[in-house]
């Protein structure tokens, strides 16, 4: 078995205007402070990462990586959520997601579409030049609006989707082959793939691509009504990444799943500091440790009523506290007999 790496702070959330979370240099010391081994980088937040360089610069990428290190911090992987999102968008969404990209492409869901493209295989080059191996990203939806059966879909609709997000995303993915980077995609609600069916139909579709893998986040199977421990040992061998964050579900007479169009703090289901929620973790890094997975418990902060730097020095500690350090040997071996191959026989009777 392996013991997980930890704590490690999604910066997605913290990242400001103001220090320090205004620069690497002060944000990945404040981490440091809050009791933090290391760091999931948004790639498109220029105050803290420069995406250009570090996919053209392994010089760059070491004096950027250097400069953590110097502070205490490993760099745990790379993130393209915001990218990735726009490899695929229904037209619905075109105004909404048009924020995430480049002014340039603003208003031109084509071009946009080839700038997402263009950004995530630029964080994998950049992946490589840091020696990640890992690195997470949103799968982007066509099919979403579609997600409820009504109307009724008309036959072949929901395949088509599927055919075209593989179609888009297999260039990708063989160059993340290419750079020895898996990608990690968070299973979550407005993706195509938002559980563990739709990643399969998915995968399928890619041909079983040995770098497209699963992050692992509970808090959004909570809000499913998902069994995420069931889906922990049915997609073990594919989680590639693994997000601890917290949330509750507590439907009542008025609202459900759907939530009823009500903010965060009215909704049945919402997130919640590690802790403050329902997700049971000490299950979850129980399985993790049987499975051998080796990879970062990264905490991701959104919590609708807690101060994000009280969630994030919390989170920290809480994390430590479930980390399992995995066991070199059997509790039972101090009672071993010591055998053969022939004792093994007699015992048998044979």
């Amino acid at each position: 078995m392996k013991t997980i790496k930890g704590p490690a702070l999604f910066l997605a959330q913290f990242a400001g205007d103001s220090a320090p979370f205004d620069t690497w240099d002060g944000i990945t010391k404040w981490a440091k402070e809050m009791g933090y081994d290391g760091v999931q980088v948004p790639s498109w937040d220029a105050r803290l990462f420069d995406l250009d360089k570090a996919a053209s610069s392994k010089t760059y990428c070491d004096e950027w990586k250097g400069q953590a290190a110097d502070n205490g911090i490993t760099v745990t992987e790379l993130s393209t959520h915001l990218q990735g999102q726009l490899v695929a968008v229904h037209p619905a969404y075109d105004l909404a997601f048009d924020g995430f990209a480049a002014p340039s492409v603003h208003g031109d869901p084509k071009a946009r579409q080839i700038w997402a493209v263009e950004q995530v295989k630029k964080a994998l080059d950049a992946s490589a030049h840091l020696g990640l191996t890992a690195q997470a990203t949103f799968s982007g939806a066509l099919a979403w609006p579609y997600v409820y059966p009504w109307p009724q879909r008309p036959a072949g609709l929901v395949e088509a989707a599927f055919d075209e997000l593989a179609k888009r995303w297999r260039p990708i993915l063989d160059h993340a082959e290419d750079r020895g980077v898996d990608l990690c995609y968070e299973i979550h609600p407005g993706e195509d793939l938002h559980d563990g069916v739709t990643f399969e139909m998915f995968l399928e579709r890619v041909g079983n691509h040995k770098r497209a893998k699963m992050l692992y986040d509970p808090s959004h199977y909570v809000l499913q009504c998902l069994d995420y421990l069931d889906n922990i040992d049915i997609y073990k061998d594919v989680i590639g990444m693994f997000h601890v964050k917290d949330a509750e579900f507590n439907p009542t007479g008025r609202q459900g799943v759907y939530g009823g169009y009500q903010p965060w703090v009215e909704r049945a289901g919402r997130f919640r500091s590690l802790g403050d929620g329902q997700v049971d973790f000490g299950a979850i890094f129980s399985k993790m440790a049987a499975n051998n997975f080796d990879g970062w418990a990264v905490v991701e902060w959104e919590c609708a009523l807690k101060h994000p730097e009280d969630g994030a020095r919390e989170g920290a500690q809480f994390v430590r506290d479930h980390i399992i350090r995995v066991t070199p040997h059997a509790f039972d071996d101090f009672a071993a007999g010591g055998t053969d191959d022939a004792m093994n026989r007699k015992m048998l009777g044979l």
